[in-house]
C-alpha cells in the first residue's frame, strides 16, 4: 500500500493528480520508478486523446544566457487562458526556451525535416560508412541518420535539465498535468556569434 509520503513525492515530481499517482503506485507495487513509467504511458494516452483540440491561448518565453550572447525563445500554446496563466505552464515555457538556447535544435518535429536536409546528411554519412561491409552498411547509415535527427529535432532531444526525458516527453507530461493539449508552436535561437 502506497504511503502518503510516496504519493506526495510522486505528485511533486510529476505534477499528476494525487489519485492518478496513487493508482500508478498501487499498480507498480509501490515502486516509484515503475510508477513513473506507468504515468508516462497514461500521459501519452491522454495526449493522443487531446491531439485534435484547438489551441487558443499560450505564452511566449525567452531565456538569455552567456551575458546576453545567446537567447532562446519559445511559444508554448494551450487551449485556454486559464492554463496559459498558470505559473507552472510559464515555467515550462521558460525551461524549454533555456533548452533551445543550450541545445541548438533546428527542427521542431521529424515531420519538419525537409527531404533536402535528409539528403545532405545522407550524402555525408554514406562517405563515412563506405568502407563497411555491404551487409551492415545500410543499417549503419540509418543509425547515423537517426542519431543526427535526434540531435537536431527539438521534440526528440534529451531535456537539458533532465536527460532521462525528451522535450517531447515534457510536452506529453504537460498534457496530463494541465488536462489540455499543449504544443510548442514556434522556437528560435539567436546568438551574437
Amino acid at each position: 500500500m502506497a504511503t502518503t509520503d510516496q504519493i506526495k513525492a510522486l505528485r511533486d515530481e510529476t505534477g499528476v493528480s494525487v489519485m492518478v499517482c496513487k493508482k500508478a503506485l498501487e499498480e507498480a507495487g509501490d515502486d516509484i520508478e515503475k510508477a513513473k513509467v506507468i504515468l508516462r504511458k497514461i500521459s501519452a494516452n491522454a495526449a493522443a486523446k487531446k491531439a485534435d483540440r484547438t489551441l487558443g491561448a499560450g505564452v511566449a518565453a525567452a531565456y538569455t544566457h552567456a551575458g546576453g550572447a545567446v537567447v532562446g525563445a519559445v511559444v508554448l500554446a494551450c487551449e485556454t487562458d486559464f492554463v496559459s496563466r498558470n505559473e507552472d505552464f510559464s515555467k515550462l515555457a521558460y525551461d524549454i526556451a533555456m533548452h533551445v538556447a543550450a541545445m541548438v535544435p533546428q527542427f521542431r518535429t521529424k515531420e519538419d525535416v525537409q527531404e533536402s536536409d535528409i539528403a545532405a546528411a545522407k550524402a555525408v554519412f554514406e562517405g563515412e560508412v563506405a568502407n563497411l561491409p555491404e551487409a551492415v552498411r545500410e543499417k549503419a547509415l540509418q543509425g547515423k541518420l537517426d542519431s543526427y535527427l535526434a540531435d537536431k529535432v527539438l521534440m526528440d532531444q534529451p531535456f537539458v535539465k533532465n536527460p532521462e526525458v525528451t522535450v517531447g516527453n515534457l510536452i506529453t507530461q504537460a498534457v496530463q498535468k494541465f488536462g489540455e493539449k499543449v504544443e510548442i508552436v514556434r522556437f528560435e535561437r539567436l546568438s551574437v556569434k
